[in-house]
């Protein structure tokens, strides 16, 4: 009797424990943001969502779990420009996988990122080789863009959606950076060259124009002198006329003489003077005296006519 009770009491255990594990293994939790493929006996069965489920122990399995998260990818491309520049692209592809195409996503790709990378070494090397390597750079969004609306439809077939491609670096070979560095420099030199060769020029010109404006000037003012100088010395003829009785060309020579004396007395006090030869005669004073009075009487005119 006591050998049954033993006895039944070991299977009650064994059934037991093989319950429990029966449980444990009918029970699995799905994270959030993620999907579990089922399949009974090989065949796909269901999907299952975020949170506790349910399977048939030993007839179920969880073939794998597919994440609805938005994913990355980075395609490294080396492809040549129009201009037979060589040049590495780096393309950034964000794609995610649609919850109405688990199914196609999880069955049809067997390496959803490998097709993706091909597609995409496909696209850029279709695109860039049609441009030079300054349209390059100016027109990365175009080949961005081309490259999301090619792989759009086919990766939609697929059960992937993508959501965006951009193009985030360009790299020419070092030797062609280099040069194109060296164009921009000289390009660069050149308009400073050219700035700097205007702005001399505008200062030559104006100190041209400030010139001629003080040499016209200067002349007003010598001309304003002699003026001054004649009209005063008519005042004094005059005067010497009325007050002596003698002839104004009697005056005239003797208001010469006195300022060439005048003169002469000047330069022989002025230690820095150099040596000054002056022809002494009268026949000198004389005709330096009819060209004063052909001044003053070409000045009497003038004055008439203003």
């Amino acid at each position: 009797m006591l050998n049954f009770i033993l006895v039944g009491s070991a299977e009650y255990y064994l059934i037991l424990v093989a319950t429990i594990v029966l449980i444990v293994m009918s029970l699995f939790i799905v994270r959030q943001q993620t999907c579990v493929i089922i399949e009974r006996l090989g065949k796909f069965n269901r999907l299952c969502y975020p949170g506790l489920n349910l399977k048939i122990p030993l007839l179920e399995t969880a073939k794998g779990t597919i994440s609805l998260r938005i994913h990355q990818l980075e395609v490294d491309v080396e492809t040549k420009t129009r201009d037979n520049v060589f040049v590495r692209i780096m393309v950034v592809v964000q794609y995610k996988v649609l919850t109405s195409k688990i199914y196609e996503a999880f069955y049809t790709l067997h390496d959803p990122i490998a097709q993706i990378k091909a597609f995409v070494f496909d696209l850029v090397r279709a695109q860039v080789p049609i441009l030079d390597l300054d349209d390059v750079f100016s027109r990365k969004d175009d080949i961005a863009d081309a490259v999301r609306s090619d792989l759009k439809i086919p990766m939609s077939d697929f059960g992937y959606e993508i959501i965006k491609a951009l193009v985030t670096d360009i790299d020419p070979d070092s030797n062609v950076k280099a040069a194109m560095n060296e164009i921009n420099t000289a390009q660069r030199l050149r308009i400073a060259a050219s700035e700097k060769g205007e702005a001399e020029k505008i200062l030559k010109v104006k100190q041209a124009e400030a010139e001629a404006e003080a040499c016209i000037l200067h002349g007003r003012g010598v001309a304003g002198q002699r003026q001054a100088i004649i009209e005063g010395l008519s005042h004094s003829v005059e005067g010497l006329v009325r007050q002596t009785g003698s002839t104004p060309t009697s005056v005239m020579d003797m208001v010469l003489l006195i300022q060439y004396i005048d003169a002469l007395k000047d330069i022989g006090s002025n230690s820095k003077s150099s040596v000054v030869f002056v022809p002494h005669s009268p026949g000198n004073l004389a005709s330096i005296s009819e060209q004063l009075r052909e001044t003053i009487f070409a000045a009497d005119i003038l004055k008439q006519k203003i």
